[in-house]
């Protein structure tokens, strides 16, 4: 049976990354193409009813006693826009707790010193790129999981509950849930199953809206705009000021919330 990390390591080279000015769902024609791939290697392994719907949500179920409550695992198939996730080039690499040079030619390193957590690693294998992709186990690991124990279960004698697979697109632009059908996902409970600590389950949920802010000038030539140019960036600028300087992310956690500027452009 093909393991977990054998699986990621395949997923990650589809690239799937979604496009916040996208229209389409999926925003993007690569997680339609995962999601393809994901509905025949689910077929190949006997779940009959797999399928991607008309808006590249992919379903699926391992049958299970009817007598036990119904699980689902739901994971989503987008990557961030932030960052590539063509052409990833994954290794695995022996940690012993100090900096990865992720890429000599280029000299990207993975420094503890930027993200502390990592010294909790040593002594383990991790998974990285060469520094200019995303890894994309954000939440192509969590898929790797779920298809791993879907297959897990179906070779298994043992008595088990009905496992519902549901993976979502464009999760990374805040679009994940909107056409995901729970009538026919039909769990009686369901787990995402996406980045934590080992061993950390979550109960709640993290709730964000967006905003964007048009604002119009007066552009003419500065050698003759006094008193008639208005300039747009300095009146954003003037109403970002306005928010509440305590109620952003770097001051702010646990249950309070925050204002976040992401971007600001003009023409």
């Amino acid at each position: 049976m093909e393991t977990v990390q054998d699986r990621f390591l395949r997923y990650v080279r589809f690239d799937t990354q979604s496009d916040e000015n996208s229209d389409t769902c999926p925003s993007t024609p690569g997680q339609r193409t995962f999601g393809e791939a994901l509905v025949d290697e689910m077929k190949a392994m006997g779940i009959t009813d797999a399928h991607m719907d008309e808006n590249g949500y992919i379903y699926g179920t391992v049958p299970g006693d009817p007598k036990l409550p119904t699980i689902g695992l739901i994971a989503h198939m987008d990557t961030s826009p932030d960052a590539s996730g063509k052409d990833v080039q994954a290794k695995t690499v022996p940690y012993d707790g100090t900096d990865i040079l992720l890429n000599e030619e280029k000299d990207i390193w993975l420094r503890s010193s930027d993200y502390p957590s990592l010294k909790e690693n040593a002594g383990k294998h991790l998974i990285v790129t060469d520094g200019t992709t995303l890894l994309g186990a954000d939440d192509k690991a969590g898929i790797a999981e779920i298809m791993t124990a879907a297959q897990s279960l179906m070779t298994t004698r043992m008595a088990h509950a009905t496992l519902k697979i549901g993976f979502t697109p464009d999760e990374e632009i805040g679009r994940g849930a909107d056409l995901f059908d729970v009538e026919k996902f039909a769990a009686d409970y369901a787990y995402t199953v996406d980045g934590g600590p080992i061993g950390e389950l979550e109960y709640e949920n993290f709730n964000a809206a967006s905003a964007k802010v048009d604002i119009s000038g007066i552009n003419i030539h500065p050698g003759a705009a006094k008193d008639k140019m208005v300039n747009s960036l300095l009146l954003a600028m003037e109403f970002q000021s306005l928010l509440p300087l305590h109620q952003r992310p770097e001051s702010t956690e646990g249950y309070e919330g925050f204002f976040h500027l992401t971007d600001m452009e003009a023409p």
